[in-house]
């Protein structure tokens, strides 16, 4: 819903009220309706706003507690903080505010730390304690909302987004080679805390970070999702795991319609967002707005599934908005969606969520959709080999990392080589207590940290760079324990995601169900010619390109000599995974 910003220093200079403006400045896509900055000393808090709860000045941010001693700003959406606000009062608190904002404030106050387990929601939150001088820093379970964080010469700054951290100046710009090497294996991912800047790091999900006044810094780790499985859970018919599905997915649908603006569906055509669209409908949503896009065909390959989304809309009755794009529309909205990424981000359909979300919003500020029912219930082609895999690390390597160390060593310059660390983190997350069999440990790493820093960091950071609010039910935090009690073999059957489907053929039309799996389709960004083939010559031809050395020129030539021959296991472009990174760190001025 907003956008947050702050710094505090550590040797007794002032925070910076001007570093904190500019910061601002770039986050105010993601809230267009109010802005405030909030400086005493040694610290300084920025806020823009996106209004979706309490429309009214009262939860305007920074928000000062003066009764609590505490000052704060938050990005997300509480869901259940109406009955958190009404156990608060119970315990003595007073309200001045009908929004989320304070009640997140209460809850530390109450709670302290233990604060974020009340939760229900998506959130990033900056407190500021005024008598210890403390800084907490906490993010959501499934990491839904992002936090950024760079060390200064004398203290630390933090921003939604890492584009808003460079605007403030002071940071090092240097290419990590570690998180390097990630991008290029580990295909776009780079797990917290690095990312593509030496300077810049990432809070991880479901984290507390208490900063005391001298700079010293303490994680707290407040959840973790487990998959090992009661006596219970394992004798328990798969009818009644279908039955405790559908309530808690219900539930988790139900609790993101908290809104004071209409709340509308991006409908894929698929069957996560289609499964969306039918709960709403049978939680007596009335005139529900629904948004799908399409894109033009290209090497005999469908730029859209009108088809589904069509058949979804029509029959729930949606109010219904398809957008068609052309090439030429796609092209020119490029430069907008790199630039709107705060982290270099392969995958094809950010452009796609780009351009859906500016239309979007012109019709509604608040919208659902079916990110992370994949990596939650076995949707893609990599799980089943894992079943009966006698190497899992292995198995899921030859499925998902882009190339091996060894033809990475190849392509990449010299002085970014190095050991081959997404392999290496593979084994490390898969070799973690809490998930034995090997499609659970697969699961575990798909929705603790791909999901996290790539599809969720997809949605929010192309919603928001339109000032619209997405909410992804398929991450409720109730729903994803659930589903990680339930055998592997529920989810893997009837080519993935069978007890998912199961339930949607309670509500939706089999038609949407029974069909080969789908996609945001973005065709000419994967088989790159006329135009997007010279942006990406330009880009990778650039004397900053060149400088900096990321990748070898005999391979690039490669690569330029037929795009289409180099394609990762992943169906991406090599080259446009090449060219996309040097795009962003141009547009971002590195």
């Amino acid at each position: 819903m907003c956008g947050i910003c702050g710094e505090v220093t550590f040797n007794g200079t002032q925070a910076s009220p001007s570093a904190i403006a500019a910061i601002n400045q770039v986050l105010a896509p993601r809230g267009p309706d109010a802005e405030g900055v909030v400086a005493r000393g040694r610290w300084a808090l920025g806020h823009r706003r996106l209004q979706i709860i309490d429309l009214s000045a009262r939860s305007e941010q920074p928000m000062t507690a003066p009764d609590l001693g505490l000052t704060g700003v938050f990005n997300g959406c509480i869901y259940n903080y109406r009955a958190l606000r009404a156990e608060l009062e119970t315990l003595g608190h007073r309200f001045f505010s009908e929004g989320d904002t304070e009640v997140v404030l209460r809850a530390y106050a109450q709670w302290g730390l233990d604060f974020a387990s009340h939760l229900t929601g998506m959130f990033a939150v900056a407190i500021v304690e005024r008598d210890s001088g403390r800084l907490i820093l906490a993010r959501d379970r499934l990491g839904v909302k992002p936090l950024y964080l760079a060390r200064t010469a004398g203290g630390l700054r933090f921003a939604s987004t890492l584009p808003a951290l460079l605007a403030g100046g002071g940071v090092d710009t240097s290419i990590d080679a570690v998180a390097f090497r990630f991008y290029m294996s580990f295909h776009a991912v780079v797990p917290p805390p690095r990312t593509i800047l030496n300077g810049v790091r990432k809070l991880p999900a479901a984290t507390i970070r208490v900063i005391d006044a001298d700079g010293a810094e303490t994680d707290h780790v407040y959840w973790r999702v487990s998959y090992e499985r009661s006596r219970e859970d394992a004798a328990r018919p798969a009818a009644e795991w279908r039955e405790m599905l559908k309530a808690s997915l219900t539930q988790a649908v139900r609790r993101r319609m908290v809104a004071d603006v209409p709340v509308g569906v991006l409908l894929s055509g698929g069957v996560d967002s289609s499964l969306i669209v039918g709960l709403l409908d049978e939680l007596g949503q009335k005139d529900l707005r629904t948004f799908s896009i399409g894109f033009e065909a290209a090497n005999q390959e469908s730029g859209d599934e009108f088809v589904y989304s069509d058949l979804i809309a029509s029959h729930f009755h949606t109010q219904h908005t398809k957008i068609f794009v052309p090439s030429a529309d796609l092209l020119g909205a490029l430069p907008g969606a790199i630039s709107s990424m705060s982290e270099p981000m392969v995958s094809y359909d950010n452009v796609a969520f780009y351009m859906l979300s500016r239309e979007v919003a012109k019709h509604v500020r608040v919208v659902q959709s079916g990110q992370g029912a994949d990596e939650v219930f076995a949707g893609y082609h990599w799980y089943p080999p894992m079943a009966n895999a006698p190497d899992p690390v292995a198995a899921y390597a030859r499925a998902f990392l882009d190339r091996d160390n060894a033809t990475l060593g190849r392509q990449i310059g010299p002085a970014y080589a190095g050991d081959d660390v997404a392999l290496a983190f593979v084994r490390e997350q898969f070799a973690g207590p809490g998930a034995d069999d090997p499609v659970d440990k697969a699961l575990r790493l798909d929705t603790t940290v791909m999901l996290v820093d790539d599809p969720v960091k997809r949605v929010d950071n192309m919603t928001m760079a339109a000032g619209l609010e997405a909410r992804v039910p398929f991450l409720d935090h109730d729903l994803v324990e659930l589903a990680a009690r339930m055998p592997a073999s529920l989810k893997l059957a009837d080519g993935g995601k069978g007890i998912l489907k199961d339930v949607a053929r309670t509500v939706i039309p089999p038609e949407v169900i029974d069909r080969p799996k789908g996609y945001f389709p973005v065709p000419a960004l994967k088989y790159l010619d006329g135009p997007y083939l010279e942006l990406a010559r330009d880009a990778l031809g650039s004397t900053a390109a060149r400088q900096r050395g990321l990748f070898r020129e005999e391979w690039l030539e490669t690569l330029f000599a037929d795009p289409r021959a180099h394609i990762t296991p992943l169906r991406g472009s090599e080259l446009w995974q090449a060219a996309l990174l040097e795009m962003w760190l141009q547009t971002q001025g590195v």
